[in-house]
């Protein structure tokens, strides 16, 4: 199992829209890519010092293919879809393989 993690930091005069457009709009969106088997999303409880909120959307991925396969055929659109916050957030992805689950 691969983790594909995102985390973003977002102004919080546009937090409650923001949260509203991943869980009805941008989340359901990526899971029907087919591509990942399950999301989950939290709130990074500590402040951070450039302000702002910051959140962490983990989605899980079958296999190292299955996350190639949604850069190569969905990423760059899904991506496209945030530009209604440009400016106003700034993410970071990384790439995380399961080691243990207990």
């Amino acid at each position: 199992m691969i983790i594909y993690n995102v985390t973003i930091n977002i102004e919080t005069s546009i937090e409650q829209d923001w949260l509203a457009w991943m869980q009805q709009e941008h989340i359901p969106e990526m899971l029907a890519t087919g591509k990942f088997v399950k999301a989950l999303m939290t709130k990074v409880l500590i402040e951070e010092e450039m302000g702002g909120v910051t959140y962490s959307v983990q989605y899980g991925c079958p296999s190292k293919e299955h996350l190639q396969s949604y850069y190569d055929q969905d990423a760059e659109r899904l991506r496209a879809e945030s530009n209604k916050f440009a400016g106003k957030f700034v993410a970071f992805r990384t790439e995380l393989e399961v080691i243990s689950q207990h």
